[in-house]
């Protein structure tokens, strides 16, 4: 039975309420500094967490409020989509098809920078069709990561071209969640909303596919030697099933589990089947109170992402019951006078918000009543209010190293060996769609670029 949450008081007022907050981040600087993996990120949460039962003055208030974020179905979502990603990925590597695949790259001489580019487009692509950033990544890292580290590029750069090119796919898919939340919270039609936001998220994709071409950083040489030893094994090709699978299904518009579960299903089917596995190389039970196999080691190896995706959940049922999101409101009334100063505070509030709750869609529902109501007081048009909180969300929540758009590609990389895995904190860096969407909005701000109301729109 469902019951109203009792809000949290603390001791020392605004500070005490702000002191898990300030925990967090003063833990994530460390962890990032330091180039840690999740691990570091697991520590920061929880010091938040324990910090906060510090400064609360009801403790049990404190306790539900960690239980209440775990209750979010976008929860149950994530730290699911996370395990069957990682059996489903796991399917792949072991089968060989991402040495076979290596091999036809290289002879191609489809290497380094160039397929550090093709990478970013790959991903702009899928992330488009299926309307998922989270979801391409368990879809697109088992495979070109692995690939393009050995045809010569370096593993910081893949990740970056992919977190870009999921970026670009969620700020301006049709079917994206921040499409449809951006656009439905401020009575926007879809249809113009995209057709408008091209204005922004087209010279981003461009000038991170410049960047990505010029700058990225490579390895031996760039040659692709990484695969010279690599045998090729086109049976193990098989195993791509995974990935079709998964990439239609999302374009059918399933639930992303049932998407993941049915790549898994297909996968193993096909592995056995076609002699690629035997049943004990996916799963035994060789005794001693011990199981082995491709599956669970690929579900036990998720710990840390999971950790710490509960470190961060029950974070946001705190700072939701500490009346957070209404301070944020609150601010966002005072700062928003004239037309430029409610943009700057649209994309301010955004920013904020989805930093610290991970999630752009909560940040863009959480804050779309308020925002649309302080844009039509100050004249800001209803697609502008749209595009600005969408490609927002997809600059600062991409870029926060606590998110799910860093941690989760960085938890993915750790399955390929310490040598090329990827650390959280290295991936904004990277991420050159979202700084390049960075400089968008800013010079949108500042001199109204793209703020011209479609014809016949209002």
């Amino acid at each position: 039975m469902d019951r109203k949450i009792q809000r949290i008081e603390y001791h020392f007022g605004k500070v005490g309420s702000a002191a898990p907050l300030i925990a967090a981040a003063a833990m994530i600087l460390w962890a990032a500094l330091s180039q840690s993996n999740v691990n570091g990120y697991v520590l920061a949460f929880f010091t938040a967490l324990i910090t906060g039962v510090v400064f609360a003055k009801n403790e049990k208030a404190y306790g539900e409020a960690l239980v209440y974020g775990l209750s979010k179905p976008m929860f149950g979502v994530i730290v699911l989509a996370v395990i069957l990603a990682a059996v489903s990925g796991k399917l792949i590597s072991a089968s060989g098809a991402v040495q076979t695949i290596a091999v036809y790259v290289v002879a191609a001489g489809f290497t380094g920078r160039l397929f550090v580019a093709a990478s970013f487009l790959i991903t702009c692509l899928l992330a488009f069709a299926t309307g998922t950033s989270v979801g391409t990544y368990f879809v697109v890292i088992p495979i070109l990561f692995p690939v393009g580290v050995m045809a010569g590029a370096a593993p910081e750069f893949m990740i970056g071209a992919i977190v870009s090119g999921a970026a670009f796919g969620d700020n301006l898919g049709p079917i994206s969640d921040t499409t449809i939340a951006s656009s439905a919270t401020q009575h926007a039609d879809l249809g113009t909303v995209v057709k408008t936001r091209m204005r922004y998220s087209l010279p981003a994709a461009a000038g991170a596919l410049i960047l990505f071409l010029l700058f990225s950083e490579t390895t031996a040489g760039g040659s692709g030697t990484g695969a010279a030893d690599a045998q090729a094994s086109p049976a193990s090709l098989l195993m791509l099933v995974v990935p079709v699978v998964i990439i239609v299904l999302c374009m059918m518009r399933k639930h992303l589990i049932t998407a993941l579960s049915w790549g898994i299903l297909a996968g193993m089917a096909a592995g056995l089947l076609s002699g690629i596995y035997t049943l004990e190389e996916l799963i035994a039970f060789p005794g001693g109170f011990s199981v082995s196999g491709a599956v669970i080691e690929a579900i036990t190896g998720t710990a840390g992402t999971m950790a710490m995706l509960i470190g961060v959940f029950a974070l946001l049922g705190v700072l939701e019951c500490s009346g957070f999101f209404e301070d944020v409101g609150a601010v966002l009334t005072r700062l928003a006078k004239t037309e430029r100063s409610t943009e700057a505070t649209i994309v301010l509030s955004v920013g904020v918000l989805s930093m610290v709750t991970g999630v752009i869609s909560v940040a863009i529902v959480a804050l779309g009543d308020l925002i649309r109501e302080i844009g039509e007081k100050a004249g800001v048009d209803r697609y502008r209010r749209a595009n600005l909180m969408d490609c927002t969300g997809c600059v600062f929540c991409f870029l926060a190293p606590w998110t799910v758009h860093c941690v989760i590609p960085a938890q993915l990389t750790a399955q390929f060996g310490e040598e090329i895995a990827v650390a959280p904190g290295s991936v904004p860096f990277v991420n050159y769609y979202s700084l390049c969407m960075l400089v968008i909005l800013a010079v949108a701000v500042m001199t109204g670029y793209g703020r011209a109301t479609p014809k016949g729109r209002k």
